[in-house]
């Protein structure tokens, strides 16, 4: 088994309330089979054993399923490798002598609640807003009654990948939630079933979206490059043909 020794520089904030800085700790013997928040268990195993504090870090599934777990590595959310979240990246991708940078996801709608813990609960308020279809749709059968081109159904499914990480928001150098947004009234407005509410869908979440306090798009392609599930920025053209043609027909 191959082990590696790492420095890691980590965010440390008591609560939301408080000033945060970085603190420096040294871990020895870390297994390349660990996955990067197994490496973040033995540090607070250590810290525990010291009577320090642990580090608070987001995490549920450790699958890449969830969407809870993200932080910023060395200036990548989710760290150096690609469509992956952060419980799917491995110690493999590093070696012995590294230095890593371990910071939240930084944004004004992103408030930090302890350590790596962020809010994302604007995210929730935005699918609150319009992220759901509210039609009878009919029991299981139905539902394969009505012809979808594969093409269409591929490109919704693609669109509901989405996890709602925030590594988007915190890759963006505005801060902004459209790759997410975006998803989100695709993955509807692509089907008849999200047909009826598509103009109030987009113009409902496109407000809360704003509300929430997230930045504009200027197409940095940041949220793409980074997007565990490999979103597509052509979703972000489209929420942006969703809301023009509400603001002009919705009666």
């Amino acid at each position: 088994m191959s082990t590696i020794d790492l420095t890691l520089q980590i965010w440390r904030q008591k609560n939301s309330d408080s000033l945060g800085n970085f603190e420096t700790y040294t871990l020895n013997g870390i297994s390349t089979d660990m996955s990067f928040l197994e490496m973040l268990d033995v540090l607070n195993e250590q810290l525990t054993k010291e009577g320090k504090e642990p580090v608070a870090f987001d995490h549920d599934c450790r699958e890449g399923i969830c969407g809870q777990c993200g932080s910023v590595v060395n200036g990548v959310a989710h760290g150096p490798e690609k469509e992956v979240t952060l419980c799917q990246l491995h110690m493999r991708n590093f070696k012995t002598g590294d230095k890593l940078v371990i910071e939240p996801f930084r944004s004004r709608a992103f408030p930090i609640k302890r350590d790596l813990l962020v809010d994302r609960s604007a995210f929730d308020r935005i699918i609150q807003s319009g992220g759901y279809v509210s039609v009878n749709t009919g029991g299981v059968p139905d539902g394969n009654t009505i012809p979808i081109p594969s093409q269409v159904a591929e490109l919704a499914m693609d669109a509901a990948a989405c996890i709602g990480c925030g590594a988007c928001v915190a890759s963006c150098p505005n801060g902004a939630a459209m790759l997410f947004t975006s998803a989100k009234v695709s993955q509807l407005a692509l089907l008849p079933q999200g047909d009826s509410e598509r103009k109030k869908r987009a113009l409902a979440m496109v407000e809360t979206m704003d509300k929430e306090g997230f930045g504009n798009c200027t197409n940095h392609k940041a949220c793409e490059a980074v997007c565990p599930k490999a979103i597509s920025i052509r979703n972000i053209a489209r929420l942006n043909r969703e809301y023009a043609k509400a603001i002009f027909t919705e009666g």
